[in-house]
């Protein structure tokens, strides 16, 4: 039972590509842009890019959470009133348990003054309808770490990788070889066990 339940601890949903969503309420249009990231400088990158492309709307505004355990997350309103437009974006990330994911909604305004209810109402609806637009996808978790070792260790080292099923992210092969690969949370363990019994071979984590 604890075996199943450390296999899917790091597992979690997230989005598998970019979606589109779309609410008009009395004149004014929010656009809804959801999509997969990992880093706060992709947020950056493609906040920047849309407040370029749609330079004439009067807001840009955003939510995401990162990471499998969702400690990295932040809601913007951009101008809006405070909580009206960050948080509703956020809250319809959080309802479907998702993460790696960046919504930015865009408001081109009508006129028409929504007040806080309408605000809310108008974030939170074109956001979920960017979400409901979106193919969920199952990611796992993991860190990355570089393996260095002497080339004398080189077959008991690719022994282990071979045998967990991981990949070479970055390799180096000489007198002194360096291997990069990502590991699933729920291996770490038997994975420093396994090169710990490899003479000379040294694991960091890459930060």
């Amino acid at each position: 039972m604890d075996k199943d339940k450390t296999q899917t601890e790091d597992i979690y949903r997230s989005i598998s590509s970019n979606s589109r969503g779309l609410f008009k309420d009395n004149g004014s249009r929010f656009i809804a842009f959801a999509y997969p990231v990992e880093t706060e400088e992709e947020v950056k990158d493609i906040v920047a890019s849309l407040k370029k492309e749609y330079h004439d709307a009067r807001h840009h505004c955003y939510a995401y959470r990162l990471g499998y355990n969702g400690d990295r997350f932040r809601a913007n309103d951009d101008g809006e009133p405070s909580s009206t437009a960050g948080r509703p974006i956020l809250g319809q990330i959080d309802s479907r348990q998702l993460k790696d994911v960046l919504v930015v909604v865009v408001r081109y305004f009508g006129g028409i003054k929504l007040g806080v209810p309408g605000l809310i109402r108008a974030y939170r609806t074109s956001a979920a309808d960017a979400l409901d637009n979106a193919s969920i996808t199952e990611k796992i978790a993991g860190k990355r770490f570089r393996i260095n070792f002497s080339y004398l260790g080189m077959n008991p080292v690719m022994k282990v990788m071979k045998d967990m099923g991981l990949d070479m992210l970055k390799q180096s092969f000489d007198m002194n070889c360096m291997i990069e690969t990502v590991v699933r949370l729920s291996q770490v363990d038997d994975f420093t066990d396994a090169l710990s019994k490899v003479e000379g071979c040294f694991v960091e984590e890459c930060i």
